[in-house]
This record gives C-alpha cells, structure tokens and sequence, in this order.
C-alpha cells in the first residue's frame, strides 16, 4: 500500500461485496481500518466465501440490493455518503450469459450506470473504481498481451457486456467527473482470479474442489486454452492501489482504464494448471472428446506495463505459490478451521511479499 493509514476510518461502498472478489476486498479493507458498507444481493452460490469468513461481521452496514433499482440504490449513496467506491457486483460467468443474456446486460451494463448515476447524485464521493475483466477485449488471439488503448469487443454476452461497461464508465467520466469536480473514475480490468473461497459454477478451482470433496474426477471444457491465471489478491491490491492514487493530488492522472495482469510466464494453458491443482489434491481428470460448442477464446494475455510503471503494481505470487495458496484455502476450509483467520493470515503472508 502506498499509506495503510489513509483507509483508517474511510467510509467505502462495495458493490458485490458477497461475491468471491468483493468478500476479499471487504476482508482487505477492513483489516485497513477502513468503514465498509456492502451493498449486493445474497451470495450466489452454497457455500461461500461471505459466510465462510464471517464477513458481514467486518462491515459497518450490510444492504441486499440488486443496482438495476436505481432509486433504492441512490437513497442508498446518499445515506452512506461514501468517500470510495468500489464497483464489483457483477454477472460474471461466460457460460451462464449464454443461458441468461438479458440478465447479463441488465447487470453488467445498466446495473453499472445505475452506480455511475448514484455517484453523480452523490458529493462525498472523491475516488471510484468501476471492476470490469480481462474479457472485455476485441479477442484477435494473439500472441501478444492486451494494453489498455487495444479495442474493445467480446463475442459472448458476458465478455460484451463487460466492454459496454467500460464505454459506460468512459462518458461518465467525460460528462460528469472531469475538471468540474474533484471525483476521480477508473476502470479495472483483471486476468483470471483463483484463491480460497469460489464455488462458482463452471470454474476451473472450485470444479477440482468438488471433485476432490465428492471422489469424482473434472472434465475440462478448454484444456488447451491460455489464460492470464493470477491470485485474487493480486488484483485486490491493484484496486486498492489505484484508488489511493485517484484519492491523491494527481487523481485525474490516474482516472483511466488499468491492467492487472500475471507475468507472462504465469499466462498458461487450463490443462496445465488443471494438472498441477488436481496432483496437489490427488483428483483424476479427463479432457473433452471434441470441442465444446459455445465459444470461449482460446488465448487471452494481458499487458500490465502500465500499473507496473505508474502505480508500482507488480504481481508478487508466482504461479505455483498462487495455486499452493489456493490449495491451502480449501484444504483449511474442509479441516472445519476458523476461515476468517486463515484468510487474514493469507492477506497477511501477501501484504509482506508486496513490501518486500
């Protein structure tokens, strides 16, 4: 962290605060010291990292609201007045936009102009960071990484959605938060998050996860697929990050879309990391007899030149140690310890390779 004590006693809005990412962050900022106020609907899935790490016992206000009801969620801003916002509630699965695409947009787009709207309404806000993904690329497949001027696209209804956001996020800034008014806006877009407590469907981790607690074996849908695998933390601590500098005296340097992104070495296949998870775990796995039909990209690589310069962001876990981590997390969590311990410990370790 550029200064732990800034976030002492900051009054936060978390969007999505009971979802994987957004439990983290309320466990990170809390530990800072910081105000956190989460609004969200219930945790998607059972179990969950929400109520496994105890979070809503961290949190100065805990709200269950869907951000499509931009009334509620105004009365909302303006009851908790927040200094920060951060924006992660989310539809976040590709495979369920297929299933669900108007739900997809709902959320993903609208849902996040209704929270840029809220802001506009709202004077206390200085520093917002609108969460969006990797995805929200014009995938060429290449070979090379992804930099932030690099156009936007997405060929699913989850990956599109996430661009549309971004271009949300673009005129709000434009129209509402430049020069004539001390509210800094950025864009966050982060590679493929693992660590302890996703129970997501269709998710690489927690697939292995239930096949190990349920002696089954996991089927991978793209095993040949390269994606830019990181642990959740690392993308936490650029979000943290990146709104202490919009809080800065330079904020409007630093509103503007970011990569947070593993090193290129740790941009590997899902078979690979499927290997490595399941010997870890001791779970059988098979690949697919032929090709799944809804499309997912086969390569996806992520720049983060820019955070690494301007912001000092640096992935600190290599790829193994992330997977151990990770591991480690599920491992705990079956054992029946105390997850809220074990996850500070996790920040912890993870704080220390940061300021080493």
């Amino acid at each position: 962290m550029k200064d732990d004590m800034l976030w002492k006693n900051k009054r936060i809005l978390l969007t999505g605060h009971t979802g994987f990412k957004g439990s983290w962050l309320s466990l990170w900022l809390a530990d800072l010291g910081a105000e956190v106020h989460g609004v969200a609907l219930p945790p998607a899935t059972q179990p969950n990292l929400y109520n496994t790490a105890r979070i809503p016992t961290l949190l100065a206000s805990d709200t269950y609201l869907d951000i499509c009801n931009l009334t509620e969620l105004k009365k909302l801003i303006n009851t908790v007045k927040p200094e920060v916002v951060f924006h992660l509630a989310a539809q976040s699965l590709v495979q369920y936009s297929y299933d669900a695409p108007i739900e997809t947009y709902a959320v993903n787009v609208m849902g996040t102009a209704n929270v840029l709207e809220a802001i506009r309404c709202c004077d206390a806000v200085r520093a917002a960071v609108i969460v969006t993904t990797d995805k929200c690329y014009e995938n060429r497949e290449w070979i090379y990484p992804y930099r932030e001027p690099d156009r936007l696209g997405g060929i699913d209804p989850y990956s599109n959605s996430k661009a549309c956001a971004e271009l949300v996020s673009a005129a709000y800034r434009a129209s509402f938060f430049s020069s004539s008014r001390n509210m800094h806006l950025a864009t966050a877009r982060a590679g493929n998050v693992i660590g302890g407590g996703d129970w997501a469907d269709n998710r690489l981790i927690p697939d292995c996860v239930r096949a190990f607690s349920s002696s089954g074996s996991v089927t991978l849908r793209y095993p040949q697929a390269v994606r830019p695998w990181q642990h959740v933390l690392e993308s936490i601590h650029g979000y943290i990050l990146l709104a202490e500098h919009l809080l800065g005296e330079n904020g409007s340097r630093f509103a503007e879309a970011w990569n947070f992104g593993p090193r290129v070495e740790d941009m590997r296949p899902v078979g690979e990391i499927a290997n490595r998870v399941c010997h870890l775990l001791n779970v059988p796995y098979h690949m697919p007899a032929q090709a799944h039909e809804r499309h997912e990209a086969s390569l996806l690589l992520l720049d983060s030149t820019k955070a690494k310069e301007y912001l000092k962001w640096t992935p600190r876990w290599q790829l193994q140690k992330t997977i151990t981590e990770t591991v480690e997390w599920y491992r705990h969590w079956l054992e029946g310890n105390d997850m809220l311990q074990f996850s500070q410990s996790q920040i912890k370790r993870y704080q220390e390779a940061a300021n080493g």
